[in-house]
């Protein structure tokens, strides 16, 4: 995979205070992994850029340390969070979601964004604490489909550009 390189995986040095790893899986509407070559996960905020492909069991693994909590213009401080944005090969598409805390229950319970989505889905986006780090798991279609979301301006090929969308739904009938 060109696009990736030698520790891309680690948004911070893991020995570094705050450091923390975040697993999960990608998978589809029934559980079925996503493995490579057909995934790469980008996860970012702040000064923290993360690369990660799946393996052969749709899992995936990288390093981070928390990002701080920003302000959004008029609406409060946001809860801590990532962009993701996941390159599924077929599809022409990049799949635009984000990454919350579950330990930020206060954060979260105020955060705009996870305020205006209904709860189904603003759950898909909140990763649960396991061990000393977070685990996460995209579904990318079916009931539990992890929230995904276009740009404005960018219409969706798939559902005209709503916000929050679900494209892999009708793309893979599952």
């Amino acid at each position: 995979m060109t696009l990736m390189y030698e520790g891309a995986e680690n948004g911070v040095d893991p020995r570094s205070p705050g450091a923390f790893t975040v697993t999960g899986r990608v998978v589809d509407g029934v559980g079925r992994p996503i493995a490579p070559p057909d995934v790469l996960i980008e996860v970012l905020a702040g000064d923290q850029f993360v690369r990660a492909l799946t393996d052969d069991l749709g899992g995936f693994s990288f390093t981070v340390r928390k990002p701080e909590r920003v302000g959004l213009a008029g609406r409060g401080l946001q809860a801590p969070f990532f962009h993701v944005v996941l390159h599924v090969f077929p599809l022409p598409e990049l799949h635009r979601t984000r990454m919350y805390f579950a330990d930020e229950e206060a954060a979260n319970a105020t955060d705009p964004l996870l305020g205006y989505l209904d709860e189904g889905d603003a759950a898909t986006l909140v990763a649960e604490v396991d061990g000393s780090g977070y685990r996460w798991e995209i579904r990318l279609s079916g009931d539990q489909q992890t929230a995904f979301f276009a740009a404005p301006g960018e219409p969706s090929l798939l559902d005209g550009g709503q916000t929050p969308s679900r494209p892999f739904r009708e793309q893979l009938n599952v």
